[in-house]
C-alpha cells in the first residue's frame, strides 16, 4: 500500500480513531486528581523556572525575545507536544497489543491517536498562552504582525512532523525495547539541541546551519514569528519542512516494511 492509501485507510477509520483518542485523554485524566490542570500546571511551571534561572541568576534575559516569559511559554507548550508525543508513540504497539492483534484497524491508527490526543491536550492548555499574550499586549509588549498566520502552519507541521518519527520509531521500538530508553536520552539532549530557551539567531556561525536541520527550529520559527519585533528566518522553516515531509516518508516506508514483524512480535 502506497502512503497515500494508508492515510485513506487511517481517514476512512476516523470515528474509531476519535474514540481512541477519547479514551486517552478520559484515563489520563481520570487517573489524576488535578487532572486537566496538569496540562496547565507543569508548562507553566517550567517557564516560570527557566524564567528565573536565565533572567535573574544569569541576569542573560536576552537570550530569547522580548517579553522572555511568553518567548518560553510558546516553545514549552510545543516541546511538551513534541516530547510527550514521541515517547507515547515509541510505546504504542507495545502498549496496546492486545488490541492490535484482535481488530482489523489500519496499525498506523495506534499512532496517530497518541499524537491527535497530545494535540488535543496542546491545545486545551493554549488559553495559558493566550492569558500571557493578553497580560503583555496590555502592555505593550507584545509586537502583533501578519506572522500570526504561520502560527497554524507551524501546527501543522509539528503534527505531520510527529507521525513521521511516530511511524519510523513504532514499529523499532516494538522490535528492540531498548529504544524506549534512547529516545528519552535523546529527547533530554535534543531539548538543549533545540531553540526553546533561547532564540535560533542567538546561535552563532556555522553551527545555526546545523540547529536549521532540526524541524522543531523551523516549527517555533512560525509559533513565535505573529507575537515579536523579530523577522522570520526563512532558512530553518525551508529546511525544516523538507526534512518534515522526508521524516514522513521514510517513516511509513519503515512502518510498512516492519509491520509484519511487529505483529509476530507482539
Amino acid at each position: 500500500m502506497t502512503l497515500i492509501d494508508r492515510t485513506r485507510a487511517v481517514i476512512d477509520k476516523r470515528q474509531v480513531l476519535w474514540t481512541l483518542v477519547v479514551r486517552d485523554l478520559r484515563v489520563r485524566y481520570s487517573r489524576s486528581i488535578l487532572g486537566y490542570v496538569w496540562t496547565v500546571l507543569d508548562p507553566l511551571l517550567m517557564s516560570s523556572i527557566y524564567f528565573v534561572v536565565f533572567v535573574f541568576i544569569f541576569k542573560s534575559g536576552k537570550v530569547g525575545q522580548q517579553p522572555y516569559f511568553l518567548f518560553l511559554v510558546i516553545g514549552l507548550l510545543s516541546w511538551q507536544w513534541f516530547s510527550g508525543s514521541l515517547t507515547d508513540t515509541s510505546r504504542a504497539l507495545l502498549a496496546d497489543a492486545k488490541l492490535i492483534r484482535s481488530t482489523n484497524l489500519p496499525r498506523e491508527i495506534w499512532v496517530v491517536r497518541v499524537v491527535i490526543a497530545k494535540g488535543v491536550e496542546y491545545v486545551l492548555s493554549l488559553p495559558v498562552l493566550a492569558a500571557f499574550t493578553l497580560f503583555y499586549a496590555l502592555q505593550g509588549k507584545v509586537h502583533f504582525n501578519l506572522g500570526l498566520l504561520l502560527f497554524p502552519v507551524g501546527l501543522v507541521m509539528e503534527f505531520v512532523l510527529l507521525i513521521g518519527l511516530g511511524l519510523l520509531l513504532a514499529p523499532i521500538t516494538a522490535l528492540v525495547t531498548d529504544m524506549a530508553r534512547v529516545i528519552k536520552i535523546v529527547l533530554r539532549m535534543l531539548f538543549y539541541l533545540t531553540p526553546v530557551l533561547y532564540a535560533g539567531n542567538r546561535i552563532p556561525a556555522p553551527y545555526d546551519k546545523a540547529v536549521w536541520l532540526n524541524p522543531m527550529t523551523g516549527v517555533l520559527e512560525m509559533l513565535r514569528a505573529g507575537f515579536f519585533d523579530q523577522p522570520v528566518v526563512r532558512g530553518p522553516v525551508i529546511l525544516g519542512a523538507v526534512v518534515t515531509v522526508a521524516l514522513l516518508f521514510v517513516g511509513a516506508f519503515t512502518f510498512s516494511r516492519l509491520e509484519r514483524s511487529v505483529l509476530k512480535e507482539i
